[in-house]
């Protein structure tokens, strides 16, 4: 009796939390109802599985006879996580670690939002310098780039845990890491969204740029990058028997009725879809790390040494440069490519500036560098002066999810938005 009751309670009290946020936040409707309060989970404070809201009465009592808004506060955290797709990104992270940079990008999203109704009890100065700290690294704290950031500083466990105990408020036990289907909902929602506040609500909306911000960078997709990587492969010969170029049975006759002649000889060559002239650029500029440079050129030199991607002789230029260009290396084989890794060094971290590196391109294409130079990839966040006219190759701008400006892209290149966490998986797994 004395649990249902609490359980009346807390539902009482998140309902009316949930018609102040209506009243207040009007374009976050959507998303409000797409999470409804349930019971069937026992927890300390809040919970969700990315389908149902679980609450613990007691708890909510207690936070509402605190404040109502905090209260607020603490519903539209669960939610944010949501939004934001936090659990399904979970995936292949450090689940303590993530957590945490889950928790610092909702609370400092909280913490941004000019209205009465999500006012903190009191400004924390631990929070404030932290956010000023993280803003140092970057311009927009989302999860992924504050994760990011505490890996490359190797944080460890104990700071982990004190700044734990100031900004989590919910449960992330239930977080779904491979529901795909609850992913796509949230992803669908956190669109609705975000179009909602540019449109209906989009007076409602002042006050909660930091909102549009995250969910920008959310409702963006990944790319499969192995399967992009096809696109800038080319129709050549390469020397193999094709299998498929001959009949086995006027082969095989031949053999049975003349004795060693056969009636067709198989080709010794084939035609085939790989690349063979290709540049990959390196944004080396200081919002670049080193740590990510080589993960994402590991995964390439993985690429690589696959005989479906790439021909036994290919051309490949690898540039670095920041607001100069600063080496250029040709790779002709995956032995070199390895060499190249073995000694690898980021060199520049000054400003960027993509236009050196097209201009030492377009010089070697005039120059006869190439045989069929098909594409180019540039690893960068986005950030910098682009060349005014397109080139006459494909040029692909390749950035990390959570710590990049896509819209900054000229409309002749490729975005492509990676996952970290997948670079490290697909080396693992291969």
């Amino acid at each position: 009796m004395q649990s249902e009751r609490w359980a009346n309670i807390g539902r009482e009290i998140l309902f009316s939390a949930r018609s102040e946020l209506y009243m207040n936040l009007p374009f976050l409707d959507g998303a409000l109802a797409a999470l409804p309060v349930q019971d069937g989970f026992e927890t300390s404070s809040l919970a969700t599985d990315a389908k149902a809201l679980y609450f613990s009465g007691a708890w909510l009592a207690q936070r509402f006879e605190r404040s109502r808004t905090s209260v607020n506060r603490a519903y539209l955290h669960t939610v944010f996580h949501c939004l934001l797709r936090h659990p399904a990104k979970m995936r292949g992270r450090d689940r303590d670690l993530w957590s945490l940079a889950c928790d610092i990008a909702v609370e400092s999203l909280l913490d941004s939002l000019d209205y009465r109704c999500l006012a903190p009890d009191k400004t924390s100065v631990r929070r404030r310098s932290l956010y000023r700290s993280l803003h140092e690294h970057m311009p927009v704290l989302t999860a992924e780039a504050v994760y990011r950031h505490f890996r490359r500083e190797r944080m460890n466990s104990y700071d982990c845990a004190t700044l734990t105990r100031v900004f989590a408020v919910d449960e992330h036990t239930l977080w779904p890491e491979d529901d795909d289907d609850q992913d796509r909902r949230w992803q669908q929602q956190a669109q609705r969204t975000q179009t909602a506040m540019d449109t209906v609500f989009a007076s409602e909306a002042t006050g909660g740029e930091a909102v549009r911000e995250q969910l920008a960078v959310s409702a963006r997709r990944t790319t499969d990058y192995r399967a992009f990587l096809r696109r800038f492969s080319a129709l050549r010969e390469e020397t193999a028997i094709d299998a498929d170029s001959f009949d086995y049975g006027y082969y095989a006759y031949g053999l049975r009725r003349y004795g060693n002649m056969p009636l067709i000889e198989p080709l010794e060559t084939r035609e085939t879809r790989k690349i063979e002239d290709f540049v990959i650029a390196i944004d080396t500029s200081m919002s670049t790390s080193g740590e990510l440079v080589r993960a994402f050129l590991e995964r390439t030199c993985e690429l690589l040494q696959q005989n479906t991607s790439f021909f036994r002789r290919i051309n490949l230029r690898i540039l670095q440069c920041d607001d100069k260009l600063r080496s250029d290396k040709v790779i002709h084989d995956a032995k070199e490519f390895a060499d190249y890794m073995s000694h690898f060094e980021l060199i520049g971290q000054s400003a960027t500036d993509f236009r050196p590196v097209f201009e030492h391109v377009d010089q070697l294409v005039a120059e006869g560098a190439f045989h069929s130079l098909r594409g180019l990839l540039y690893f960068t966040d986005g950030l910098g002066l682009y060349p005014k006219k397109r080139p006459k190759y494909d040029a692909a701008f390749v950035m990390l999810e959570g710590e990049c400006w896509p819209d900054s892209v000229p409309p002749w290149g490729i975005r492509v938005i990676l996952r970290e966490d997948e670079i490290l998986t697909e080396l693992s797994q291969n």
